[in-house]
C-alpha cells in the first residue's frame, strides 16, 4: 500500500461520492483542476457549480474546461451557493488559501468558508461529502485553519462523520483534508 498525497486522496473522495448524472460544487474553482475532474465524473448527464471571487479564476477554469457544456461558472463567493444551487449535491470541494499564481493577498475567509459549508451541508444527499483542502502555509491559512477545524469539531456526530488527512512530519504548516460524510441519518 502506498499513502496518497493530499491532492489524491481528496480525487479519491470525489471517486466515492460523485457519479454520472450528480450535481457537484467547486467551490473554488481557482484554475479549473477541480472543475475538471468534476465535470469528467459527473459527464454530460450531470452538472457542475463553480464558484470564484476572482474573474481570472474564473477565466482559467473556463479555458481548461471549454470542452464540458455542463459547467456553470459563478463569480460570486462561496457563501452564496444557496443563492445558485437548490438541487441536492453529491459531492463539493473547496481548496482553501490563495489562487495559485494569482494575487496572494486574495484568501478565503473563515466566516464564508463556514456558512458556506454550513449551506452545502443542508444540500448534500445521504451520503454525500464536502471535502475541504486546507493550506496552512500562509498567515491567514493558518487563521482559517483554526476556524475551520474548531467548527467541524462542534459539528453534531449524528448529523456527520468528519475525518482529517494529512502528513504531519513534513515541514512548513503542510496542506491537509478535511471531509464530511453526510451520515444519511
Amino acid at each position: 500500500m502506498k499513502l496518497k498525497g493530499i491532492l489524491p486522496f481528496s480525487k479519491q473522495l470525489i471517486d466515492l461520492a460523485a457519479a454520472p448524472g450528480d450535481t457537484v460544487v467547486d467551490a473554488t474553482c481557482g484554475n479549473g483542476n477541480d472543475t475538471l475532474y468534476l465535470a469528467e465524473k459527473v459527464t454530460e448527464t450531470g452538472h457542475v457549480y463553480a464558484f470564484d471571487i476572482q474573474e481570472a479564476a474564473i477565466q482559467n477554469a473556463q479555458l481548461k474546461t471549454q470542452d464540458h457544456a455542463h459547467i456553470t461558472f459563478i463569480q460570486d463567493g462561496h457563501e452564496h451557493v444557496s443563492q445558485y444551487v437548490t438541487e441536492a449535491i453529491s459531492c463539493a470541494i473547496f481548496n482553501l488559501g490563495y489562487l495559485p499564481k494569482g494575487d496572494k493577498s486574495i484568501t478565503t475567509l473563515p466566516e464564508t468558508t463556514i456558512t458556506a459549508i454550513t449551506e452545502l451541508f443542508n444540500l448534500l444527499k445521504p451520503g454525500g461529502i464536502i471535502i475541504l483542502v486546507i493550506y496552512p502555509g500562509h498567515a491567514e491559512g493558518q487563521i482559517e485553519k483554526e476556524a475551520v477545524l474548531q467548527f467541524l469539531s462542534e459539528f453534531d456526530q449524528n448529523l456527520a462523520h468528519i475525518i482529517q488527512y494529512g502528513f504531519i512530519n513534513q515541514k512548513n504548516n503542510p496542506p491537509f483534508v478535511c471531509a464530511i460524510e453526510e451520515s444519511g441519518t
